[in-house]
């Protein structure tokens, strides 16, 4: 298994609350970065950096023009900017034209974070209303990177991860609280703790 640098995570409808879910089982000593793009209306500054700051033992922010990729924190895609992961493990943000009615883009930042990470790269769908992330993650899995996908059964909405799972298929295929229990030790599995759902 290759070690994870980066989880990308992409929501759409009933994103937010499976978000705070899926990281407030973190502690503070996870040790990949992580990047969330969640479809947000234009025009209307984020509270995700905030709610997810209150229930995460991890820092967490909206991510910045060039910034680099750090180990141990969680960025935030801005709405109405595409977020890219760059090959020298930086961050970008650009303005082009909405992907799948979208920007920011699930579809952009899986696979950009694809070409920079490959096997180093773990991708997330959950809960959501349109197909954006299935491409991407396709992407990401031609690359090498594990896609963990939430069963449409335990989504809020099924559309999201029943397009990615029909386009890329999955690594794993299971419940936000299946993820919960997971995502803690992607770098250090344990069998005892570990399930595949």
């Amino acid at each position: 298994m290759n070690r994870i640098e980066m989880v990308v995570i992409g929501a759409s409808a009933g994103g937010v609350e499976a978000l705070c879910k899926l990281l407030g089982g973190l502690g503070p000593d996870f040790d990949a970065a992580i990047a969330i793009v969640l479809h947000l209306p234009p025009g209307e500054p984020s509270l995700l950096p905030r709610l997810l700051s209150e229930r995460c033992a991890l820092p967490v922010k909206e991510v910045e023009d060039k910034e680099p990729v750090q180990p141990g924190m969680v960025f935030i895609a801005p709405p109405d900017y595409h977020m890219l992961v760059e090959s020298d493990k930086s961050f970008s943000l650009s303005r082009d034209e909405p992907v799948l009615y979208s920007r920011p883009s699930i579809d952009v930042l899986f696979e950009s974070a694809a070409i920079a990470y490959g096997p180093a790269l773990l991708g997330i769908i959950l809960t959501g209303a349109s197909a954006d992330g299935a491409m991407g993650m396709k992407t990401l899995r031609s690359h090498g990177g594990q896609a963990w996908i939430q069963d449409p059964g335990d989504a809020a909405v099924q559309v999201m991860p029943s397009a990615a799972i029909a386009a890329a298929g999955s690594d794993l295929i299971g419940s936000i609280d299946a993820m919960m229990i997971n995502l803690p030790h992607i770098n250090n599995p344990d069998p005892e703790k570990t399930k595949r759902v």
